[in-house]
């Protein structure tokens, strides 16, 4: 298989439940600012993946028909929170494979305030078996919305487990609400200090605050991929190609505690198919966009990433070291929890943010130099996307 390359992209700001446009304008404006990046006409374009959650099937062509109807083949993505990583895995795929020269990827979302929620009642849930073996390994686990006590007891039990300073939540939350801060993307651009989160309303005893976990937004995003050889005949710039990018599940050891529960195993193991694949070390890696939902399972990717040792994260957000002038500068666009995480176009949002970075169109949140870029985006359920961009 061939490498694949970005031609283009584009996305739309997020905005609150209630401000929204329809699914289907904010995803064909996103298209239409990808393929005005790529320089190119839709017609060109071979197939498309559409990732969403809340909606009906089908939803990706009634957004798709308002930029074309070209007969090309639509797949819709629902994957959980990993829905625009596995669709632009899905694009990515049929470009190295030489199924076809351009594909198309675009998410979008339209949410409702408040915590995630089924909208099937009356058929067993998804999540029953993993809510299982959460009450296994930990039945003190508080009640509350199936996310939220996953990822919050996931916390607990990484500051139970290294004995860590629980501020350190707080300090990546205020680390990323200063980047958010340069970024006009940002839902959410007022500082936040280490002790504004550790002060905001409990929402997970012990440690979990309201400013720890990310907001649900409405949005859209667009990525098209092509073939280098589909650049050279169109006189595209698609100078930033995927040299690297995996898809895992979960492991039949990955509910033996909190921590893994929430995709730390699987996070390690298509980081570690990805560094293998590209040739690349994560200590090589200049910027990442990673799966920030809540601010624990930032933490606790730091580790699964290979971006730290185990157990070594609470040095390495003290050292400063993810973040400007350290090691490597986690989530420059502010992340989820300052851009907000309309779930189907989150994973093509991170991966638009860091082709702004590698192309050094990033503004004044630019991360200055940067060549080598990482993207996590992890669903629970479960399933992560580990993707490697270079600068070409």
């Amino acid at each position: 298989m061939s490498t694949a390359r970005i031609a283009g992209v584009g996305m739309i700001k997020f905005t609150k439940p209630g401000q929204q446009e329809p699914y289907r304008v904010m995803a064909s404006k996103a298209i239409k600012l990808a393929l005005s990046d790529a320089g190119i006409n839709y017609n060109l374009i071979q197939q498309a993946y559409a990732s969403y959650i809340y909606g009906d099937s089908t939803c990706g062509q009634h957004a798709l028909y308002d930029v074309g109807m070209t007969g090309i083949p639509v797949v819709n993505v629902n994957n959980n929170c990993s829905s625009g990583s596995t669709a632009l895995y899905l694009a990515r795929q049929a470009v190295a494979s030489g199924t076809v020269e351009c594909a198309l990827a675009f998410g979008f979302e339209e949410m409702q305030p408040g915590a995630l929620g089924s909208a099937w009642e009356d058929r067993e849930d998804p999540f029953s078996s993993m809510l299982g073996a959460l009450v296994k390994v930990a039945p003190e686990t508080p009640q509350g919305p199936v996310a939220l006590r996953m990822f919050g007891q996931a916390g607990t039990a990484y500051i139970d487990k290294y004995d860590a300073n629980p501020n350190i939540f707080a300090k990546v939350s205020s680390k990323t609400r200063s980047h958010a801060i340069k970024n006009p993307y940002s839902l959410f651009t007022t500082a936040l200090t280490v002790q504004d989160v550790m002060d905001s309303p409990s929402i997970f005893p012990p440690y979990l605050t309201r400013f720890m976990a990310c907001p649900p937004t409405c949005g859209a995003a667009a990525v098209v991929v092509c073939s280098e050889a589909f650049a050279k005949k169109h006189n595209v710039n698609a100078d930033v190609e995927i040299i690297g990018q995996s898809m895992a599940t979960d492991l039949a050891n990955t509910w033996d505690n909190p921590i893994d529960l929430v995709g730390a195993k699987m996070t390690a193991k298509a980081a570690n198919d990805v560094y293998e694949q590209s040739g690349i070390s994560p200590l090589d890696v200049d910027v990442v966009e990673l799966h920030d939902c809540f601010t624990p399972n930032e933490v606790i990717s730091y580790e699964g990433l290979g971006l730290c040792p185990e157990g070594g994260a609470e040095k390495f957000i003290c050292d400063g070291d993810n973040t400007h002038g350290g090691q490597v500068v986690v989530n420059p666009s502010g992340g989820l929890m300052s851009k907000g995480h309309p779930i189907g176009a989150t994973g093509l949002a991170q991966c638009t943010e860091l082709v702004w970075h590698l192309r050094g169109d990033a503004g004044d949140r630019q991360v200055q130099g940067a060549r080598v870029a990482l993207q996590h985006n992890i669903g629970l359920g479960g399933a992560v996307v580990v993707t490697m961009y270079r600068k070409v």
